[in-house]
């Protein structure tokens, strides 16, 4: 992997970090259960996201 490549890759991991750390927060702040699922599916799908940027390495 060049250097560039990882730097993608790392730029990606703290982007999905961000994401994700925003989804808990909103999850927290929801009271509609039907909207606070849907952040829920986000945050999973983020972590996914991550997950797999983070196996590249």
């Amino acid at each position: 992997m060049t250097n560039k490549e990882l730097l993608y890759v790392e730029d990606a991991l703290g982007h999905e970090q961000y994401f994700q750390t925003q989804c808990c927060e909103t999850i927290n702040k929801l009271q509609d259960g039907e909207l606070k699922s849907f952040v829920q599916q986000l945050e999973q799908a983020h972590k996914t996201i991550f997950q797999s940027f983070y196996g590249l390495l």
